[in-house]
């Protein structure tokens, strides 16, 4: 008897860790299980207006498939926003070749900038400069020159336009107006307001 009492002894202290540990899951799982949702589903907040990272005194240039460059983008400051992606930059200076090998400069002392760079707004002495090129068809296109306040500038197509006073040299012609939107890809420039030119005759052939 006595014999049966210790080895009914031995085998509780061994297997007693066990039922109680077995016991406190059990308790633990319908604790869970009971207890009420306090908190709905989280849903995230929209992203704020705020930068993720600022830059000092910088340079980013871009390269393209080819590993030529592309464009280059300077400043003193800068600060990117992640919810547009833009990149907002103190005294700016940037420059762009376009796939038909004209560069294309702008400076500002304040731009704000997409992701690449490759649309641009300018603001505070702001001038755009698309160097003189000759084209696909042989022609020669003229530098031309862009000065205003604000300026929106598509780097890459060469689009150019304004809704506040602007100046235009291109080649020896020098032209005022109150708002403008130019496209040098098709040609075609749009001068609204109070326009002022001077056009100068060209070469004689």
């Amino acid at each position: 008897m006595i014999r049966l009492l210790r080895a009914g002894r031995e085998y509780l202290s061994l297997y007693l860790p066990v039922v109680l540990m077995g016991v406190l899951a059990l308790g633990t799982y319908w604790l869970v299980r009971s207890t009420p949702q306090l908190l709905g589903p989280v849903v995230p907040s929209p992203p704020r207006h705020e930068p993720d990272y600022f830059m000092h005194k910088f340079s980013v240039k871009t390269f393209d498939d080819a590993g030529r460059l592309k464009s280059e983008v300077l400043g003193t400051d800068a600060r990117h926003y992640p919810d547009t992606d833009t990149l907002e930059i103190d005294f700016v200076r940037i420059g762009s070749i376009d796939e038909g090998s004209r560069l294309t400069t702008a400076s500002a002392r304040r731009a704000v900038t997409n992701g690449d760079a490759s649309e641009v707004q300018l603001f505070g002495d702001a001038l755009v400069v698309r160097e003189a090129v000759t084209d696909k068809a042989g022609a020669a296109q003229p530098r031309s020159e862009f000065r205003g306040e604000f300026l929106h500038a598509f780097m890459q197509t060469g689009r150019v336009k304004s809704h506040l006073p602007v100046e235009l040299i291109r080649g020896r012609d020098r032209m005022t107006a109150d708002t403008m939107d130019f496209d040098d890809h098709e040609r075609v420039l749009q001068l609204n307001g109070r326009v002022k030119g001077t056009l100068m005759p060209g070469p004689v052939q």
